[in-house]
């Protein structure tokens, strides 16, 4: 196991100096694509008319003008009332003109660039840009022994560490596992100190109150060593926020909507939709409800601070009928995720989708269920993909070797998208000609020239013959990314933090600490 580095650590010229993988010992890391975003090349894959879409979005509008949310938080309410929508305070629901939705949700900017510690970690947020970002919140996770073990900070970081060390993965879309070892009053300052030292990407802070909002928003600060207007002209932090389903906004939620509009920071807003449960059992009906409570979140955030970036979260899927367990990586699933980036298109911010399975182990059920919610997301516009990397089981347990197979198919989904070279050295008439009828290429100046960047080189497909592999003793995909998952652990550095910066943020989660950290009785 991988030795934690803990808050009251001072930093050292070796524990913080970056070092690559060359310098590790044990067996050579697979080659990785390079850290970049992949761009969205290919046509958009649009699973519905125009004629079609219109029908979801009027029908969304018709649901909040007609029915509205239940909106918890009273400050949420007088926002709302203030703007012109109809608000009932005894039973807290709010019903929203549709003229005041589509002039609100049109204030939403449509990209913005989402800032790191490091710049070089910067991410583009909109267009055709992709973000991948690790599992988050998984309340487990399974040890390197195999076993399935409820969450702790040992797991956390050492998921924190692989997440730093996979190029694939862009951003920490939240706790890979949630560390339930560390008390919830004083646990988003813990958890975010590991993230903001043991990797250089970015930050996600969760919506669970005021407080945990401003103090996270406050050590990303510190960690980049910005000032407080700076801050509020370039976004560094991100919040998902959940719409209860059906048609409800909690205290929390909305109190973290506000909070980081307030701040110009971003907010995804996604229902959690599952079609026959908490939604509609069609899939036009799941998608009405899912677009009328990210319109509703939208609104709200649009009416305290006009211009402040959001994203359109989709997050749609069904339930199995028999066991009533949730299902992802379905049909379903595809078509709801193809839908939702119609819909974030049409209003023109950035689209949320997930790389989402709901296997219980590292089989062929978790490898096809995740790709096919890659084909929903990428081809439906993804531009934030939450659980990009290591989710498993429903989103229940957190999985490194899941993660490692995951960045396999995300480093896949990017060379997929890299341009086709034609030009006359890529047609290759010459090499062609020189091969003639019923010779082969291997030999050709044209094809050694090539050979080691041609392709894309898996990190985990193991391409020999079978009886190479069964000499090699058969080692089965699992086995692969189970090895591999070790040896980015042991080859791990943390990134070089500013040590003033290190010793400021640890100061603050000291004096935070003390202070008893947050209330909990939410």
């Amino acid at each position: 196991m991988v030795r934690c580095v803990t808050t009251d650590e001072a930093p050292t010229p070796e524990r913080t100096r970056r070092r690559g993988p060359a310098r590790a010992t044990g067996p050579r890391l697979p080659e990785q694509r390079p850290w970049r975003q992949p761009t969205m090349r290919l046509a958009h894959t649009e699973a519905v008319s125009a004629d079609e879409l219109e029908s979801i979005h009027l029908a969304s509008l018709s649901i909040l003008e007609r029915i509205g949310m239940q909106v918890l938080d009273p400050e949420a309410r007088s926002v709302l009332a203030a703007a012109g929508c109809e608000v009932d305070e005894a039973s807290t629901m709010v019903r929203f003109p549709a003229e005041l939705v589509e002039q609100a949700v049109a204030h939403a900017p449509a990209e913005f660039t989402l800032h790191s510690w490091n710049p070089d970690h910067d991410v583009r947020v909109g267009g055709r840009a992709m973000v991948f970002s690790t599992v988050a919140s998984a309340p487990n996770y399974i040890d390197r022994a195999g076993v399935r073990r409820t969450g702790d900070r040992a797991g956390f970081q050492d998921l924190l560490r692989l997440a730093q060390s996979l190029n694939a993965v862009h951003y920490i879309g939240g706790y890979p596992v949630e560390p339930t070892d560390i008390h919830p009053s004083v646990r988003h300052l813990h958890a975010s100190f590991d993230i903001l030292t043991l990797t250089d990407k970015g930050l996600h802070c969760y919506s669970l109150g005021r407080q945990r909002n401003l103090d996270c928003i406050e050590m990303v600060r510190i960690a980049r060593g910005a000032t407080h207007e700076q801050l509020l002209r370039e976004p560094s932090v991100v919040t998902v926020v959940n719409t209860n389903s059906p048609l409800r906004l909690d205290i929390p939620m909305a109190q973290g909507m506000i909070e980081f509009a307030r701040h110009h920071q971003p907010v995804i807003v996604t229902p959690f939709t599952l079609a026959g449960a908490m939604a509609p059992i069609t899939i036009a009906g799941a998608l009405a409800q899912q677009n009328a409570e990210a319109l509703a979140g939208i609104s709200l955030i649009q009416l305290v601070s006009p211009g402040s970036p959001v994203m359109y979260g989709g997050f749609t899927s069904n339930v199995d009928m028999q066991s009533g367990a949730p299902a992802f990586g379905t049909p379903e699933y595809v078509k709801a995720a193809l839908v939702g980036g119609q819909l974030a298109r049409r209003y023109g911010v950035p689209y949320r989708s997930s790389n989402a399975c709901a296997a219980n182990a590292l089989d062929a059920q978790s490898a096809y269920e995740s790709v096919f919610s890659l084909w929903g997301a990428v081809m439906g516009g993804v531009n934030w993909l939450m659980h990009a990397a290591g989710w498993m089981e429903g989103g229940l347990h957190a999985s490194l070797d899941k993660m490692v197979l995951d960045a396999d198919l995300l480093q896949m989904v990017s060379a997929m998208l890299d341009p086709i070279e034609v030009d006359d050295a890529a047609l290759a008439l010459d090499a062609i000609a020189e091969v003639g009828p019923g010779g082969h290429f291997f030999g050709t100046g044209h094809t050694q020239a090539r050979f080691r960047t041609a392709f894309y080189r898996p990190l985990v497909s193991d391409w020999r013959n079978f009886e190479t592999w069964q000499e090699a003793g058969s080692p089965t995909a699992a086995q692969r990314t189970h090895s591999l998952a070790d040896q980015f652990l042991a080859a791990y550095e943390p990134p070089a933090m500013d040590p003033d910066r290190r010793e400021a943020l640890a100061d603050f989660v000291a004096r935070r600490v003390a202070e008893g950290g947050v209330p909990t009785d939410f």
